[in-house]
């Protein structure tokens, strides 16, 4: 039996649809990372936003809460999807895990990993964030996603904004990538 390139090009969509609602129904506690492993992820993204942005250091101690994904990856052909896991942590420790979630349709090809950093400046941002079941930015909250030119100091940055979100790649500093549609889920263990 022949298929044509229509039924073919249905039955591609049809398996990476699929493929989304199964990765993205939320993973048991056998697939989702150890809090060991999520903690030495976070610590190392944390170093390399501290090393990356001048005055990260400083900026980060002013935060109520950090969000700390370091691996988020994307993939699709067609339709697709990211996921990662990561860690909240308030005063320096690590308080609670989460993932991330995003689906999307569209002209794409392939997979990408970055890191998102997502910085709480405000204790009613962070409340907010905390009590949600399932938070969605842009739509629960706003995230702003700072630009700066490099060698700028961020403190020196008026942010007005009560969550500010960094999106790195193995280049470096993006940005022009959103973390807008993203769902954030407390991970139980």
């Amino acid at each position: 039996m022949k298929i044509g390139q229509k039924s073919f090009s249905a039955i591609v969509m049809l398996f990476f649809l699929l493929l989304t609602v199964i990765v993205f129904s939320g993973p048991g506690p056998a697939l989702a990372a150890s809090a060991e492993e999520i903690n030495i992820g976070v610590n190392g993204t944390l170093k390399r936003f501290t090393q990356e942005i001048a005055g990260g250091d400083e900026f980060l101690q002013k935060a109520t809460g950090v969000l700390v994904f370091p691996s988020v990856i994307k993939a699709g052909i067609g339709v697709g999807g990211e996921y990662g896991e990561g860690a909240l942590r308030v005063g320096g420790k690590t308080v609670e895990y989460y993932n991330t979630a995003a689906s999307s349709i569209g002209f794409q090809l392939g997979a990408q990993s970055k890191s998102v950093v997502v910085v709480f400046l405000t204790p009613k941002a962070l409340e907010g964030f905390r009590r949600s079941d399932g938070w969605k930015a842009g739509v629960d909250g706003s995230v702003a996603l700072v630009k700066w030119g490099v060698g700028e100091d961020i403190n020196t940055i008026d942010i007005k904004d009560p969550i500010v979100g960094f999106v790195f790649s193995n280049k470096g500093l993006m940005y022009n990538l959103t973390i807008e549609g993203s769902k954030f889920s407390k991970i139980v263990r």
